[in-house]
């Protein structure tokens, strides 16, 4: 008998953790810069694993998000749309790359300052960019790799 009551209040309290939990992320989640930041645009040959809504870090800091990922139809570049939080100056010669946090680690862009003294003005491109690195691919060129001359195949 004394049993019939425990289990529905530890089944309460975890419900309660999983709800407190659950608020938590959607409160702190949404940590958008200040609606008066600036946009940019970055042009990607790959944007791997890159979503709308990843950041946009500038040394590990996020200064941004990615507003919109659309194909470019005349280069079939992928075009993405940088929100830049209004305090955050960028140099024009800034370089922009799609990088991740670890082999399943979620993917962002980070831009590294150039050392122009002209900033990149509301609804400028980052004109240098290095797209997303396809890991898997480079591991299965380098376990498929034709031997050469002199070497045994693998």
């Amino acid at each position: 008998m004394r049993e019939n009551w425990i289990e529905p209040l530890v089944g309460a309290v975890v419900l309660l953790g999983a709800g407190l939990f659950l608020t938590y992320l959607l409160l702190a989640g949404d940590a958008r810069p200040a609606p008066d930041g600036y946009g940019l645009t970055a042009s990607f040959g790959q944007v791997g694993g890159l979503r709308e809504g990843d950041e946009v870090r500038v040394a590990g800091v996020k200064v941004g998000r990615v507003e919109r990922i659309a194909l470019q139809p005349e280069t079939y570049m992928a075009v993405a749309e940088l929100e830049i939080a209004p305090q955050t100056r960028l140099p024009r010669d800034s370089t922009a790359r799609v990088t991740s946090d670890g082999l399943l680690g979620g993917a962002y862009v980070a831009i590294e300052p150039g050392a122009d003294t002209a900033m990149l003005k509301a609804g400028g491109e980052i004109e240098n960019t290095q797209g997303a690195v396809d890991l898997f691919g480079l591991i299965g060129q380098f376990i498929n790799k034709p031997a050469t001359a002199g070497e045994p195949a693998t």
